[in-house]
């Protein structure tokens, strides 16, 4: 599953690839826990086991997105 945190005051995103039997409702619950309190860490671990921690107070929006998502690349015909 693709997850994309938004950051103030940053003009990157965090971009990450969890793994894809993440459960997408147990992580919505997750994201929405940890923005509710501005002392909480959003800890995510990706795909090669790298965790990356964001504080609440500084998550400008969060981005599920699909593990079903086709990637392209070039040209489709």
């Amino acid at each position: 599953m693709d997850v994309r945190i938004g950051v103030t005051n940053s003009p990157r995103e965090i971009e990450l690839q969890l793994a894809d039997d993440t459960d997408r409702a147990a992580l919505r619950s997750q994201v929405e826990d940890v923005m509710a309190d501005d002392s909480k860490v959003l800890w995510l671990t990706d795909k090669k086991g790298r965790e990356v921690g964001v504080a609440s107070k500084r998550i400008a929006y969060v981005e599920l997105g699909s593990s079903e998502q086709a990637r392209t690349m070039g040209f489709s015909g």
